[in-house]
């Protein structure tokens, strides 16, 4: 659900496509790591506009959320001319958290290039300190929830760090 109260029109949400800026490309000749963070916070932001809890959303009611853990997979390398997108599947919500799951995909070719999940809080910024969403913020939040039930769930979600078992 966006900002107006209408259906999110892509399910999971996608973004424009997006471009590889060269400042972004490292000596090894692909993305730096810290530059898929960008192109995902990129894509959360503009989900976040669309659900109403964006920019807007702190100048008017004084609210906005905080990453509070992420866990990235790099999976194929993206180098500078290659075209992207992010898509977000909103995973879950609950009075103060939101679990989002990402994926970068070159966007003519369609192969995956990397994957983010995140935990975002929701935070009073008067106080600074986490605090439930307000109920019609919460209640579009989990419509779209819902509707992204529907989705397959993507390989690598809650996927832990460890080495591998002998």
């Amino acid at each position: 659900m966006n900002a107006t109260g209408l259906p999110l029109q892509h399910v999971p949400f996608q973004t424009p496509v997006m471009q590889i800026e060269p400042a972004w490309i490292d000596y090894n000749g692909h993305l730096n790591m810290a530059y898929y963070h960008v192109l995902f916070d990129r894509g959360i932001d503009m989900l976040w506009a669309e659900l109403g809890i964006g920019a807007d959303y702190l100048k008017t009611r004084g609210g906005s959320t905080f990453t509070a853990e992420c866990h990235v997979r790099y999976l194929r390398e993206v180098h500078l001319d290659d075209p992207v997108q992010v898509s977000t599947l909103l995973v879950a919500v609950d009075e103060k958290r939101l679990h989002t799951f990402q994926e970068l995909h070159h966007a003519t070719e369609g192969w995956l290039s990397a994957t983010s999940e995140n935990m975002s809080v929701h935070v009073d910024m008067a106080a600074r300190k986490t605090a439930p969403f307000p109920p019609d913020i919460r209640d579009g939040i989990t419509a779209v929830v819902k509707a992204h039930d529907a989705c397959p769930r993507p390989e690598g979600l809650g996927r832990k760090i460890g080495m591998p078992v002998k």
